[in-house]
């Protein structure tokens, strides 16, 4: 195991997923094509996961309720939205 916590693996994987992996990616190497495609999924299933909770929160203020209280506290000059 390597200083950063990288693992060296050998894996089959088919050419035309790895180019594809590559172009879309736009990585110079099968090493960065694939880390890269590796944090982007996990990114995705990150994600996923916060969207089940979503308006779950009852004491979440709306995005509205969050606009007044900005406009309320900001001074006049550097206000976002003039009424």
């Amino acid at each position: 195991m390597g200083t950063f916590g990288s693992m060296k693996t050998t894996i089959d994987i088919p050419e035309k997923e790895m180019r594809d992996a590559m172009r879309f990616t736009k990585a110079k190497t099968k090493r960065e094509a694939v880390v890269k495609v590796l944090e982007d999924f996990n990114r995705q299933k990150r994600m996923a996961e916060l969207v089940k909770y979503s308006g779950t929160c009852k004491d979440m203020m709306s995005f509205g309720e969050l606009m007044e209280l900005r406009e309320r506290d900001l001074p006049k000059s550097s206000r976002l939205y003039s009424k």
